[in-house]
């Protein structure tokens, strides 16, 4: 399993120029901010996720692309309904 600070230079690296901010909660689940490194502007925050699946490279590639299925979800929609953004 990767560490948490390989992992996050794996999703910085992945969504750059996003920054992330990757944090384990009390109950071991995963929570994943991407945001804007200038500004701050937060893009995506994915709570909950299962840390102990992430043991190999191809269950981190997997989050990679659910991210990225999200973060594009997530821009779809504020660039349909202005109230959104």
């Amino acid at each position: 399993m990767m560490n948490l600070a390989q992992l996050r230079a794996r999703l910085e690296h992945s969504f750059a120029p996003l920054a992330c901010e990757c944090s384990v909660d009390g109950d071991h689940s995963l929570t994943v901010k991407l945001y804007h490194r200038d500004s701050g502007q937060v893009d995506l925050v994915i709570s909950g996720l299962d840390l102990a699946s992430l043991r190999t490279p191809g269950a981190v590639e997997a989050l990679v692309d659910e991210l990225r299925y999200e973060l594009e979800s997530n821009s779809l929609r504020s660039s349909r309904d202005p109230d959104l953004a």
